[in-house]
């Protein structure tokens, strides 16, 4: 399976069976998504930096509210978060989605806005991989970030929305996150190629490129 970062909290997670999009983005947020194609949407929340829908190309089943999917042999939950600490009274909804693929567990935050209840860690049990929020403004920010990490202890951590010299407004850097967690040095690569057996013993914070 490999996992490729299309820039803020869009994925593309191409397994064996079918390829998987989450939380594709307007073009007028800076990053260039271009007109890729999946067999499978998520949407965190309905903001046009995470449900440009329209911008991708195959047809794809749209998943865009908390509950359980199974689609070309990916199986997939939403749980309901909120997108603030005040149960979403300041930016509403957001929906966490846990997907298996090819074997491994992978958990996409979305606009995630504070740390987790132990029902919803509960709910999240045995993350392979975590598609973390970390550039704080409209998300947690890089230490809570880092809470959620070791609430979830998952083996891999992939940072997410966070400023790059191509998003056009205003987040945290993944600087502060990496030092949260005591990353000194991490370099960004085009993608990551994971198998089950292939997941390391400890969590591992692995950067990628957009």
């Amino acid at each position: 399976m490999d996992i490729t970062w299309l820039g803020h909290s869009c994925f593309r997670i191409k397994g064996s069976h079918a390829t998987v999009i989450t939380d594709p983005y307007s073009p007028n947020l800076g990053y260039s998504l271009g007109k890729p194609t999946a067999r499978i949407v998520t949407v965190s929340h309905q903001h046009p930096g995470h449900s440009y829908t329209q911008g991708i190309g195959g047809e794809p089943r749209l998943v865009i509210r908390p509950g359980e999917y199974e689609i070309s042999g990916v199986l997939i939950i939403g749980i309901a978060t909120f997108h603030d600490e005040e149960k979403g009274k300041e930016r509403g909804r957001n929906t966490v989605y846990l997907m298996e693929v090819d074997g491994v567990s992978i958990c996409h935050l979305g606009d995630l806005g504070h740390v987790l209840t132990t029902g919803q860690v509960e709910e999240l049990d045995n993350v392979d991989v975590l598609l973390l929020p970390v550039g704080g403004v409209s998300t947690i920010n890089a230490s809570a970030a880092a809470a959620v990490v070791r609430q979830l202890e998952p083996k891999v951590v992939v940072p997410m929305h966070y400023k790059t010299e191509a998003l056009n407004w205003e987040l945290e850097s993944v600087e502060r996150f990496l030092k949260e967690m005591g990353v000194k040095e991490a370099t960004p690569q085009p993608k990551l190629s994971i198998t089950k057996p292939s997941l390391p013993a400890s969590t591992q914070i692995v950067l990628l490129d957009y």
